[in-house]
Formats: structure tokens, sequence, C-alpha cells
């Protein structure tokens, strides 16, 4: 897989970025040296989230020392709740470990990423395809059945089944251009590898599905029924993604973290 260049620096929201520069002043004042970078990844390093979306931050340290946690939790927790910030806090010797460990997910974090602070953590660095490939099979198959188990509990509440669906599409979306790449075709975004995907595995009036996931992920409900027929074509999707990949064959590429 290619190595993906820091995207720049994205145009955020004026409240979402003063929340995560006050965040960042502090993990650099709490950790000090022990700050090695600081990664935004994912929907908001491009500046594409959405009233849903969460905000997605890596601190990279040398050292996870107790007293510079305690320092930093009041801030960690008002950027919570005012940004839905994620912070993920990766030790520099735990890199190459998670990137295999979490090989889809770190695919997703190479390809939109911007450097908020320090040197680039994953310069040099690529994901062994088959711990992608298989990881990717597992994820998939684990998000069929969430899917399912979801729909049981919830449909009854079209609001809740929304919440669900808007809080997954991302991942999914991440998902389906993993599996693109790892057929050797290419895609701009998440979104453009989705719609691709679904394109190539013929789903039924997904133009009308993409436009009704837009609107749900506005928060936008639509007509008594709507959320429940666009979330099973997402799970049919989704499902057909999981048989694809079973079919893709799993040599590696001599790749190497």
């Amino acid at each position: 897989m290619s190595h993906f260049a820091p995207l720049p620096t994205p145009a955020l929201p004026d409240l979402t970025k003063k929340t995560v520069d006050a965040f960042l002043t502090s993990a650099q004042s709490s950790f000090g040296n022990n700050l090695r970078a600081a990664v935004l990844y994912g929907s908001a390093a491009e500046g594409k989230q959405r009233p849903t979306s969460d905000i997605n931050l890596i601190l990279v340290l040398s050292a996870f020392e107790q007293t510079e946690v305690d320092r930093i939790r009041p801030a960690l927790r008002l950027a919570q709740t005012a940004a839905q910030l994620n912070v993920m806090f990766l030790l520099e010797q735990e890199i190459s470990a998670a990137v295999r460990s979490f090989a889809p997910k770190f695919a997703d974090v190479f390809r939109r990423r911007t450097i908020l602070f320090g040197e680039d953590p994953f310069s040099g660095i690529s994901v062994p395809r088959d711990a992608e490939l298989r990881q990717l099979r597992q994820q998939l198959l684990n998000l069929t059945l969430r899917m399912r188990s979801t729909y049981a509990a919830r449909s009854l509440r079209e609001e809740q089944l929304a919440l669900f669906l808007a809080e997954t599409v991302g991942a999914i979306r991440s998902l389906a251009q993993s599996l693109l790449e790892l057929q050797g075709q290419a895609a701009g975004s998440p979104r453009e590898a989705f719609e691709k995907l679904a394109a190539a595995l013929d789903l039924t009036n997904w133009s009308e599905a993409v436009q009704s996931i837009d609107k749900i992920q506005s928060t936008q409900l639509g007509e008594a029924g709507t959320v429940a027929k666009v979330y099973l074509q997402v799970l049919e999707c989704v499902q057909r993604m999981r048989v694809k990949a079973e079919s893709i064959g799993g040599e590696a590429r001599h790749e190497s973290i």
C-alpha cells in the first residue's frame, strides 16, 4: 500500500478549532517533552465532518505518566463535551504493533491525517496487506452482526436507528476504501469509494439511498419508514462487501512496517 503524505491543515468550524487548539495547548503543557506528535485523522482532517461526526486525534507519547495524564483530564473532558473529541494515546514504541493489529483503522489514518504537532510519526510506514485483509473481513462480519442486532432492538424508534447509522456510516465508507484498494482500485475519498463499490455490487435504488444517508447524517429523518429502509440497504451493502472481501487473495505484497 502507498505511503500517504499528510493533508493540509483542515478548515475546522470555529468552535471545533478553538476546542482542539485549547486541548493541544493543554497537552503540550501536561506532557511536555513526552508529547512527540499530535495527529488529526478522519473526516475532520479533511474538513468534512458532519454534526454527528467525532473529532479523532492521536497523541503519540514517549511515556504514559500518571501525573501528566491526570493534568490533561479536565481539558480532555471539556473537549469531549464541546467537540466530541476522541483521543488515542499511543506510545512511540507501539506504533508498528498498532498498525499491524488495527490495520484497516490505520490504513484510514494514513489516507486522511494532518500533523498538528511534531513530526509525522507514520512517515515511511505501510500497512501489511495480509493483516489489513484479514481484519477487514473480521470487521465487516462484526459490523454485519451489530447492525442486525441494532435493527432488531431499535427499529421501532427511528431516531435511535438513525443515530446508529449516522455514527457507523463513516467507518463503513473507510472499509469500502480499504476494500477497493485491496482490489487494486483507487478512490479519492471514503465517500467516493463507498458509492463506487455499492454501484459495482449492483444494489437496488442506491442513488436514492445515498441521498437519504446524507440527510440522516445531517439529522434529517425524512418520512416515516425511510430510516429503516435505508438502514437495511446499508446492511445489505455491508454483507456484500464481506463476501467480496472473502474472495480476494491474501498473498502479501512484501510490505514491511
